[in-house]
């Protein structure tokens, strides 16, 4: 079992991670060239490719002209930085791990790059743990898959989320967000939007009644929070009561603030990841300006 695990873990690092990640881009466009001959049509999408490396960090506007280009915008904002896979009858492995490219702030990209391959590292290592205790206690099957995707890409705001999905006969789903303004170069948090604290617990109520309104409009939908002037039906622990100061959250396409909780974190599995959007009106008041949130 050691020398699995030690298979693996070989396996894992040695995946190749460019050292700065344009040499990545570049190497996606030279591959992209190979197309030109048979496809004469991507000429002009090559060309564009090709003026990346120089042309998205002298010229903001370029950027955004390459972003909104349905096939390079992706190598213009995100790419994979690492990929590892393994399958077997025992475990089953996909890991995924983002980078941000393009931004014009080598540091910005360095600090979010560093973590994101830094998350999928623990996330690697725990598993291990796992395989070694599963063995011990005479076997069984274990998961793990991590990915990303864009949810949010306007001229301002750019979100990456982050799932982890973790299987041992059931699964759980988790997940992270940055939320970046592309213009400034700053990862956005929960904090930083409002005056002051007060907006954990005007959140945390708006999210109580959306609760308590779907269940009553959707009978199949189940949440832990107390229903009005009902006593409560489960353990006042396992209660919803407010978010967490750095709740999970981004911002959507219509500058909407949605508030994210993973499998479990507020209502059974079976619901999923579940998330509420926030009237703006609600929290109008406390916020500090409506530059992010509209």
């Amino acid at each position: 079992m050691n020398d699995k695990l030690n298979r693996m873990k070989q396996e894992y690092e040695s995946t190749p991670i460019p050292d700065e990640l344009n040499e990545m881009v570049n190497r996606t466009i030279a591959s992209l060239r190979t197309k030109i001959k048979a496809m004469p049509w991507l000429v002009s999408a090559a060309a564009a490719c090709i003026l990346l490396s120089v042309g998205v960090n002298a010229s903001p506007t370029f950027a955004k002209a390459l972003s909104e280009v349905p096939v390079l915008g992706q190598i213009v904002k995100v790419i994979t930085i690492r990929e590892y896979a393994e399958q077997n009858e025992n475990t089953d492995v996909h890991l995924k791990t983002p980078g941000i490219v393009g931004t014009g702030d080598s540091e910005l990209e360095k600090s979010l790059n560093s973590k994101y391959m830094e998350e999928n590292k623990k996330l690697y290592e725990g598993f291990k743990d796992e395989v070694s205790q599963l063995e011990k206690s005479g076997g069984g099957h274990l998961g793990l898959e991590s990915g990303y995707e864009v949810v949010t890409d306007t001229d301002q705001l750019l979100t990456l989320s982050r799932y982890v999905v973790e299987s041992a006969g059931s699964s759980a789903e988790s997940r992270k967000y940055d939320t970046i303004d592309k213009v400034n170069h700053i990862v956005l948090t929960l904090p930083s939007l409002f005056s002051d604290d007060r907006y954990i617990r005007v959140i945390s109520d708006s999210i109580k009644e959306q609760m308590r309104q779907q269940m009553k409009d959707d009978p199949s939908k189940v949440y832990w929070v107390q229903q009005r002037g009902t006593e409560a039906d489960m353990p006042e622990d396992d209660l919803f009561r407010s978010i967490a100061k750095d709740q999970n959250f981004y911002i959507n396409q219509n500058g909407k603030l949605v508030i994210s909780f993973d499998e479990y974190a507020v209502a059974p599995g079976s619901m999923g990841i579940v998330e509420f959007t926030i009237p703006t009106e609600v929290i109008q008041e406390l916020l500090v300006s409506n530059k992010y949130v509209q």
